[in-house]
């Protein structure tokens, strides 16, 4: 069996550095030198406006933000009286978090174009930062068309109001927020932080209640619901929202820390303290529903514009690093990262998230030792133990990888359901280590762990367990069933697809095979096992010339070291003579095709 089959399957979701959902506090790592590397490794400018142009717009499609930001810079230092030039530098300097070049470039274009909204925001903005309150709502009652524009204009202008000390004004400028579902919900989570900070508890109750009520998944308006009745001495409510949550959603480190705090008879603060980090909130939920919906550029901005505003916000933090991340700029997103506070419940995640971004970096050793030394600063940290599991995992470490997670199996005790993922990986990790008594133990945990609501992921515990039966001629009957299970949960995956093909080839049934691995193929012409296991079934139903090429194909895409003697064997030799397998005839033969 090869890992190659099953890492594809399986690591994505092991990269489970998702750091909007689980962590413990951790350590920091050396942010200097990671940006020092990115830096250092750009081209340097090119002796021309037109080379350096044509290198910003390159980066710019790549969604190179530090790159763009360098060469439009560039460029702009040849051409400054160039427009087109200074608008593209502009955005490419915002999105990039270069304010105070993107401040400047903004002034220089509203000279030329005073309509121009993205100018009007950064300067609002700045000017909010500033507390210039009056100055800001200049910039913001002006400029820029369409929804997005009008919501953003109209929730700044608010909360500008309430720097200026008018409440009335400031809830009045919310009221203007009307229509669809979302508005309304946005609406009264936002009056629900202005009547707080404003002093005024009955009104911010009301309206945080009223959008907590129809977004009670939500994970922003749970917390600003649940803080609100904590400042009013409502611990028992409190707690109740929070455990709602908690029981939808397990382990969220926030949740998690707000119900620790609350059991320990402490009071929590209010989400939003001032009217920099309440305009701050109005541009991280811009930018989170961008980056949601693949709006790339315009989610940097925001995110940009609202760490500007409150450089500890948590959320935007966690955001704009893993947009960065994601976009490859790896040393950005480390800078992004460090900036958590300490003392925040997320700075576990997040250390675990810097550890991701060096791993793909290429700073393999410094990942490690990353990882190692949050370790060794809380030996009973579940998920640094997984995460190290996973990064061992993901580099064929299998035998070190399961030792790790078997001490965060041991650190957990008695796991629930959310747990069966960390069986599942130990699992793989013994497969590929050889040790298959231990490995069928943990899939099974896995599969009795695992609730049905977790939909098709089960898929992957159900297929792994399922192929390894069949591959091994062990339970084929229950595997059969497990892999049919299998591909209805994920009908799309040509892994998947290709076990329920093998599995019927193991039972003899070699037509039925072919059509299902011809399938496999289609969803995932490149695999070496699928097109291997092709060739195999080609041969059996007498198609010989077929499977010689299937081989070679296989061949060809770089298979594991012990697949690829068999598969030379099978090209000189083709397959031996072998009597159809009795288990053939025990499964009924499955009708439309299924």
């Amino acid at each position: 069996m090869t890992f190659r089959r099953f890492s594809r399957i399986a690591i994505s979701a092991c990269c489970i550095f998702s750091v909007m959902a689980f962590g413990q506090p951790g350590t920091l790592s050396a942010k200097a030198q990671d940006v020092d590397l990115a830096i250092d490794s750009l081209p340097g400018p090119a002796e021309s406006v037109e080379g350096n142009y044509l290198a910003a717009v390159v980066a710019g499609s790549a969604r190179d933000t530090r790159a763009a930001a360098l060469y439009f810079r560039e460029a702009l230092r040849d051409d400054p009286r160039n427009p087109e030039l200074l608008e593209r530098a502009f955005v490419a300097l915002l999105a990039n978090g270069d304010m105070e070049e993107a401040f400047s470039a903004a002034r220089q274009l509203l000279q030329r174009d005073a309509n121009n909204g993205l100018a009007r925001l950064a300067l609002g903005v700045e000017a909010m930062k500033a507390r210039r309150y009056v100055t800001a709502r200049k910039y913001l009652g002006s400029g820029g068309r369409g929804r997005a524009a009008d919501l953003t204009a109209t929730l700044l202008s608010a909360w500008s109001w309430v720097g200026s000390g008018n409440l009335r004004r400031a809830l009045d400028t919310v009221e203007r927020l009307k229509g669809e579902n979302s508005y309304n919900v946005f609406r009264d989570y936002h009056a629900g932080l202005i009547a707080a900070v404003g002093g005024n508890r009955r009104e911010a109750e009301n309206r945080l209640k009223a959008a907590y009520d129809v977004e009670r998944t939500t994970l922003r308006v749970v917390d600003a619901y649940g803080r609100l009745l904590s400042v009013r001495g409502e611990a028992e409510e409190a707690r109740r929202v929070y455990a709602a949550f908690d029981r939808l959603l397990p382990r969220n480190p926030i949740v998690q820390d707000a119900l620790t705090r609350l059991d320990a008879g402490e009071r929590l603060s209010s989400l939003i303290a001032n009217t920099q980090e309440g305009a701050a909130e109005v541009l991280y939920g811009l930018g989170a529903a961008g980056n949601s919906q693949g709006d790339e550029i315009a989610a940097l901005i925001y995110l940009r514009l609202a760490t500007f505003l409150a450089p500890k916000h948590e959320l935007a933090i966690v955001t704009l690093g893993d947009m960065l991340e994601r976009l490859k700029q790896y040393a950005s997103a480390i800078e992004v990262f460090e900036a958590m506070p300490a003392n925040s419940p997320l700075r576990s995640s997040i250390d675990i998230q810097i550890a991701v971004s060096l791993e793909l970096m290429g700073e393999k050793d410094r990942a490690q030792k990353h990882l190692e030394e949050l370790i060794a600063a809380n030996p009973d940290d579940v998920e640094g133990l997984i995460a190290l599991g996973n990064l061992l995992r993901s580099r064929k470490d299998f035998a070190e990888a399961a030792e790790i997670y078997t001490r965060a199996v041991e650190a957990i005790g008695t796991p629930d359901q959310s747990r069966w993922t960390l069986f599942y990986f130990r699992g793989i990790a013994y497969e590929r280590s050889k040790e298959w008594p231990k490995a069928e133990a943990d899939f099974k945990k896995a599969l009795e762990l695992a609730p049905e609501s977790v939909g098709s992921d089960r898929a992957l515990v159900l297929n792994y367990l399922g192929y390894s039966w069949v591959d091994r001629h062990m339970n084929v009957d229950e595997a059969f069933e497990m892999l049919k299970r299998a591909v209805e949960l994920r009908p799309r995956d040509g892994y998947i697809v290709d076990s329920l093909g093998w599995a019927y080839y193991r039972l003899g049934r070699y037509d039925d095979a072919v059509r299902e691995l011809e399938r496999a193929i289609e969803l995932r012409p490149s695999d070496p096992t699928i097109n291997d296991h092709l060739g195999d079934a080609y041969w059996r139903t007498g198609r010989k010339l077929e499977a010689k090429f299937q081989w070679n194909h296989a061949r060809d895409l770089d298979p594991e070291p012990e697949d690829l003697v068999k598969i030379l064997e099978k090209i000189e030799k083709g397959l031996p003579d072998e009597d159809k397998p009795a288990a053939a005839e025990a499964v009924e033969k499955p009708k439309n095709g299924g």
